[in-house]
C-alpha cells in the first residue's frame, strides 16, 4: 500500500509514524517549500519526501489531506483534476466536515472516492517535529463517510487506521461539526475571550498580568492557539458558531441576573448542575483540547534543590516533559511546576515525590 500525506506536521508526521515501517507499506510526504521538506527529511518520517503534488499522488492508495482547513478545498480540487490512481482513498484530517464533505460530493474525482476523517487529538507543540506514534493513542478518531462510499473501501481506511492505535467513530458531518464547536471551538472563544478581557484590564494595573499565574494560566492556556489556524476553523464553522455564541451570552446573562438578584441558591444550582455533568465525563480518552498532566511543589531555598528533584526523577524512571519555577500559584510563593506526558508518570511523579516529604499539587 501507498500513502501519501499532504501536509507533514503534527497530524500528518504522526499519522506516517505509526504508518512507516508497517509491512507492504510506504508512506510519501508532500511538502510546499524546500525548507520545509529538508526538515520531514531530517526526522525521517516519511520514505520519501516530494514538492510536486502529481508526484505524491499518483500512484497513491490513499491520500491524506492534512492542511489547515482553509487549504482543504483547495487541495481536493487539485487532486479532482488528476489521473489518480484507480480505487484510491483521499481523507482528510480537518476539525470541521460539513464543508469539505460537500465540496468533494461536488466533485468528480477521478476513480477515487472521499471518506472525511477528524482525529480528536492534539499537543501544546507544532510541526513535524512534535510528531509522534502515540498521539492517537485511545483517541477517537472520528470518519464522516458518504452514504454513497463503497464500503470495501471504508473497511480499507478503517483497517488502515487501526495503526494509530485510535477509537474510529462514524458520525454525520454536521452533526460532527456541531459538536466540535461546542465541545473545542467554543472553549477556545471563551478562553481567547476572557485573556483579552484581563489583558485590556492589565493596561490600567499592571498586577492583573502578576497575579495571573497558576489557575488563571491553566484554565486560558488553549488562548494561545495557533491564531491563524482558528481564524480558518471559526470562519469555516461560523454556522454553528453563532447560535453556540448567543447561548453562552444568554448563559452569561442568567449569572448576571443572579448576581443582581443575589439569588445564592440558583448559583449553588447551577455550580451543581455543572459539577454532576463534569464528573461522568471520561478522564483517560484524549481529546481535542490537550490534557495536562502537571504537578505544583513548595521549593524550599536550597541549594541544589531543583536538581535533587530533577535527579531522583530521573533515578526512578520517571519521564519529566517539562520543569519551570513560578513566583506563585494562588499566592503561594516559590513553586515548582513539573510536566509529565501522561497520567501514569503524572501519579508515579506523586507518590515519589510525597515520600520524599515534598507538598504536592494537582
Amino acid at each position: 500500500m501507498h500513502i501519501s500525506i499532504f501536509g507533514v506536521g503534527l497530524i500528518g508526521g504522526s499519522l506516517a509514524l505509526c504508518f512507516k515501517g508497517k509491512p507492504g507499506i510506504t508512506v510519501t510526504g508532500y511538502a510546499h517549500t524546500q525548507e520545509y521538506a529538508d526538515q520531514v527529511t531530517a526526522k525521517s518520517v516519511v520514505d520519501k519526501v516530494t514538492l510536486s503534488v502529481e508526484e505524491a499522488a499518483q500512484d497513491a492508495d490513499v491520500i491524506f489531506l492534512c492542511v489547515p482547513v482553509g487549504s482543504l478545498e483547495t487541495y481536493i480540487k487539485r487532486l479532482s483534476e488528476l489521473p489518480l490512481k484507480p480505487g484510491c482513498i483521499i481523507t482528510d484530517v480537518g476539525s470541521t466536515k460539513a464543508s469539505i464533505a460537500e465540496c468533494a460530493a461536488q466533485l468528480t474525482l477521478k476513480d477515487a472516492c472521499f471518506i472525511g476523517g477528524h482525529p480528536m487529538a492534539g499537543s501544546e507543540r507544532s510541526g513535524v517535529g512534535a510528531a509522534s506514534t502515540v498521539l492517537f493513542e485511545n483517541a477517537y478518531y472520528v470518519l464522516t463517510p458518504p452514504d454513497q462510499v463503497p464500503q470495501e473501501k471504508l473497511d480499507t481506511l478503517v483497517e488502515l487506521l487501526a495503526h494509530t492505535r485510535a477509537h474510529i467513530v462514524k458520525v454525520e458531518p454536521r452533526l460532527h461539526d456541531e459538536i466540535v464547536g461546542a465541545i473545542s471551538h467554543l472553549p477556545h472563544v471563551i478562553a481567547v475571550a476572557l485573556v483579552n478581557q484581563i489583558s485590556s484590564y492589565n493596561e490600567e494595573n499592571p498586577l492583573y498580568r502578576t497575579l495571573a499565574a497558576g489557575g488563571f494560566r491553566d484554565i486560558t492556556r488553549i488562548a494561545s492557539s495557533d491564531p491563524v489556524v482558528w481564524r480558518d476553523i471559526l470562519l469555516n464553522n461560523r454556522n454553528v458558531m453563532l447560535p453556540l455564541l448567543r447561548d453562552w451570552n444568554e448563559g452569561i446573562q442568567r449569572f448576571v441576573d443572579m448576581l443582581e438578584d443575589q439569588d445564592g441558591p440558583a448559583i449553588e444550582e447551577a455550580f451543581r448542575r455543572a459539577g454532576e455533568f463534569r464528573s461522568v465525563l471520561p478522564e483517560r480518552r484524549k481529546g481535542m483540547i490537550v490534557s495536562r498532566y502537571d504537578l505544583y511543589l513548595d521549593v524550599p531555598d536550597h541549594p541544589g534543590i531543583i536538581g535533587r528533584i530533577a535527579t531522583d526523577l530521573g533515578t526512578n524512571r520517571i519521564n519529566l516533559s517539562n520543569m519551570q519555577i513560578i513566583e506563585s500559584r494562588e499566592d503561594v510563593p516559590g513553586v515548582m511546576r513539573l510536566s509529565f506526558r501522561n497520567e501514569m508518570e503524572q501519579e508515579r511523579a506523586k507518590e515519589l515525590l510525597i515520600s520524599q516529604g515534598h507538598s504536592v499539587y494537582q
